[in-house]
């Protein structure tokens, strides 16, 4: 082998070892991207005395959520998609108190800092409020499927009923 054919191959090792790197460094830069957007939603209930309280939505992460579907369940059993439609039956199941409602029919977007009360009273009261602390504790479930704006990702927010909780099995509790 002469001088001429090893430089030539170390030439190529070099090319091929630096597009090797180019590659990498361009995927680690488009995952970087997709997770500097990423939404994270969360369901949370909240009951302070004199607050607004109920189940709320909040988008936790760097970037926009498109829902793509969802689920509501009441004791275990599907009702539909969380529309308009399917909580009005909700609502209706309750005696006492017709609590406000924002509804995601279809797909929806959400911005990078929603943060609303999907189901929602104001100047919460634990005893005038029992029936509806006893739907969203005992019976009401909520699945939420979403993904970022790049698509193709599968995330899920998911709230779910808790009947082991003791107060569960007493309805005029909270």
């Amino acid at each position: 082998m002469d001088a001429s054919t090893v430089v030539a191959a170390c030439a190529t090792v070099i090319a091929l070892a630096s597009l090797a790197v180019s590659v990498y460094e361009a995927r680690a830069s488009r995952r970087h991207s997709r997770l500097s957007v990423r939404p994270l939603l969360e369901l949370r209930a909240g009951f302070r005395p004199g607050a607004k309280a109920g189940l709320q939505l909040v988008n936790a992460g760097l970037g926009p959520a498109l829902i793509t579907g969802s689920v509501l369940t009441l004791d275990g059993v599907a009702v539909g998609e969380f529309d308009e439609a399917n909580v009005n039956l909700i609502r209706e199941g309750l005696q006492t108190v017709w609590p406000a409602a924002v509804t995601l029919g279809g797909r929806s977007i959400l911005a990078t800092d929603y943060d609303r009360f999907l189901l929602g009273v104001d100047g919460y009261d634990a005893e005038v409020h029992a029936e509806f602390w006893h739907l969203l504790r005992c019976r009401l479930g909520l699945e939420l499927r979403y993904e970022s704006l790049y698509g193709g990702e599968t995330y899920m927010a998911t709230w779910a009923p808790q009947p082991g909780d003791r107060r569960c099995g007493e309805p005029g509790r909270g």
